[in-house]
């Protein structure tokens, strides 16, 4: 499995660009940085878009890459939960921002929305995926993704703390999870469900003492203004303790 992060922070400026990831070329996961990282042709590579929850930074390009496969006479396969598909049809793809792709062209709609049961393994584009809810200010989901080698990677999407039912759920060789903001924003990170250096800590010895062991971990959807603050404190946890903490940048490549 080959995971490349297109985007890794929680916002856009001219070199960092909000959350995305891409696996062997062919499936991606969540869409703040879908269109501005991938050219016409790898765009209609995709085999399927997954989506964690609603939020804008997280679905943006989904219009985007839907008019381009309208445009192209194509069709992208979206997946993720009803309340991404009621943001996306309410909110953007409702015949006034744009067009509603899940409807049109008639009779070939652009969007095939598939729904995601939380806690049921499905597969997609030959990937085990396990769809696992996590805790944040909407309904959200992680993803476990297994590769036909055997290959699993576990992406929070969005979180905050609390996260013991969701370990429980999964073994993975690899942790992609959240890490907003620093510690001294930790009632903020708590209110919103984000997390933090210190809240990251003690989810990751949460996951040791329940699975017995803790995989390498990335770190996504950082404020960019704050980064340095918190690779500090990232860098004080690891320099006290073996959590294995990789701060995540764009165009980064992970090859499990």
């Amino acid at each position: 499995m080959e995971i490349r992060i297109l985007g890794a922070h929680d916002c856009e400026a001219q070199d960092i660009k909000p959350v995305t990831l891409l696996i062997d070329d062919t499936l991606a996961i969540d869409a703040g940085a879908l269109t501005s990282s991938l050219t016409l042709a790898a765009q209609f590579e995709l085999d399927a878009i997954l989506l964690t929850h609603q939020h804008y930074d997280h679905i943006r390009d989904i219009p985007a890459i839907a008019m381009n496969a309208l445009l192209h006479e194509t069709t992208i396969n979206v997946y993720s939960i009803q309340k991404v598909y009621d943001a996306l049809s309410n909110y953007l793809l409702n015949d006034q921002i744009y067009p509603d792709f899940f409807n049109r062209p008639e009779g070939k709609p652009t969007i095939n929305f598939t729904l995601m049961p939380p806690y049921e393994s499905q597969q997609v584009a030959g990937y085990d995926l396990l769809t696992i809810p996590v805790n944040h200010s909407v309904a959200a989901v992680g993803y476990q993704i297994t590769s036909p080698d055997g290959k699993t990677l576990f992406y929070t999407g969005d979180t905050g703390p609390d996260l013991a039912d969701c370990w429980r759920q999964i073994s993975p060789h690899l942790i992609i999870i959240e890490l907003t903001a620093p510690n001294r924003y930790e009632q903020f990170c708590r209110d919103k469900g984000h997390l933090t250096p210190s809240l990251l800590a003690n989810e990751l010895e949460c996951f040791r003492k329940l699975k017995g062991y803790l995989p390498p971990v990335v770190t996504v959807h950082m404020n960019p203004g704050q980064e340095k603050e918190i690779a500090a404190e990232v860098a004080a946890l690891t320099d006290s303790s073996d959590y294995p903490i990789r701060l995540a940048q764009e165009n980064m490549l992970i090859k499990l």
